[in-house]
Formats: C-alpha cells, structure tokens, sequence
C-alpha cells in the first residue's frame, strides 16, 4: 500500500514536499506583497524627503545668488529685500497660473 507511511519509503520526502510547497505558496502570497508596499513606502518617503531638501536648498541658492548679482546695483540690505520680492513675486505668478486652470477642466 503506498498511502501506508510505515510501509512507503518515499513517504516523509513526499510530505515534506507538500509542507515546504504549501509554505511557499502562504508566503508568497501573504508576506510578498507587505514586503513589496514596505519597500515603496520606505523608499517613497526618502524620495519625498530628499525632493524637499533638493527644493529648499535650489530656494536659498536661488535667494542668495539674486541678492549677490543685486548687490552691484544697490546695497546689501536693499538687494535682500528686492530678491525677496522677485522670488515672492515669481511664485505669487505661479500660484495665480495654478489657481486658474484648478477648474479649467469643469466647465
């Protein structure tokens, strides 16, 4: 009888197949996707993190290269403030373009 385990010699590699196979396929299924999202998450947050650190830092560049190419023209603290108000400007131009075409797909 080869389903009698104390009579199948193949018997214990056999079951040990199906408990390894049935593992397999619960990790597969259960643990590969968490892991797959974790990753995603993790690496979404360093990329959102550094993007930050990317803007900031081409802001304060961008801030004090004005306020250096302005202090030719007027004085340091003249200049500082007149590189505030471009910067501000540009972005108060920018939000207005964004603002307008929030509902350019309503109507």
């Amino acid at each position: 009888m080869p389903g009698n385990p104390l009579t199948d010699p193949n018997w214990a590699d056999e079951t040990t197949d199906t408990v390894v196979r049935f593992v397999g396929n619960v990790r597969d299924k259960a643990t590969t996707p968490i892991v797959y999202a974790a990753r995603g998450l993790v690496f979404g947050l360093i990329a959102l993190f550094l993007g930050v650190f990317a803007i900031v830092i081409l802001l304060v560049g961008l801030s004090r290269g004005l306020q250096s190419a302005l202090d030719w023209q007027f004085a340091h603290a003249r200049s500082v403030y007149i590189s505030y108000l471009v910067i501000g400007g540009i972005f108060s131009l920018i939000g207005l373009l964004l603002f307008k075409k929030r509902n350019a797909n309503a109507s």
